[in-house]
């Protein structure tokens, strides 16, 4: 009676379906572990953060102009496309306003690289965000950004 062979495991082997890490962790000096563990507020990325500042101010205006908001998508993408609008004159959008279009509600779209480059620090960047919402929610609904939010700030 013969015993039953073992069939090779190729990633034992080194054979073509071993995993290789992405980066030789030469001598072991690379990270052995998460830098950050998720409990910690510096875990988030930038973007993260961005988007929290983002639906704060979607969420403080909704308690005003709830009904007029109801059906408007807010989205935050990167950077602007590479394609201008005609109106806009050579400086980088922070935000725009898109109308309703068939079957698609209208959307507010606030990108985020713009914002945080125009920013002086962090508190700016919150500051700046919410003053980007109003004016694009001020567009929307024909009204100028003071009636929108008595809070608007048109230094920032």
């Amino acid at each position: 009676m013969s015993r039953p062979r073992a069939i090779p495991d190729p990633a034992a082997s080194g054979g073509p379906g071993a995993r290789h890490p992405k980066r030789r962790d030469r001598r072991g000096r690379g990270i052995r572990g998460q830098l950050l563990p998720r409990t910690v507020p510096a875990w988030r990325s930038r973007a993260d953060r961005f988007d929290d500042l983002i639906l704060d101010a979607v969420e403080h205006l909704s308690r005003r102009w709830d009904k007029q908001l109801q059906d408007v998508e807010f989205a935050v993408e990167d950077v602007p496309p590479s394609d201008p609008s005609p109106w806009e004159h050579g400086e980088v959008p922070l935000g725009r306003f898109f109308p309703a279009d068939g079957d698609l509600p209208p959307r507010i779209v606030v990108y985020r690289r713009p914002v945080e480059t125009r920013a002086a620090d962090a508190h700016d960047i919150g500051e700046l965000a919410q003053s980007v919402v109003v004016e694009q929610v001020a567009h929307l609904l024909n009204l100028t950004p003071e009636e929108v939010d008595p809070r608007y700030n048109r230094d920032s």
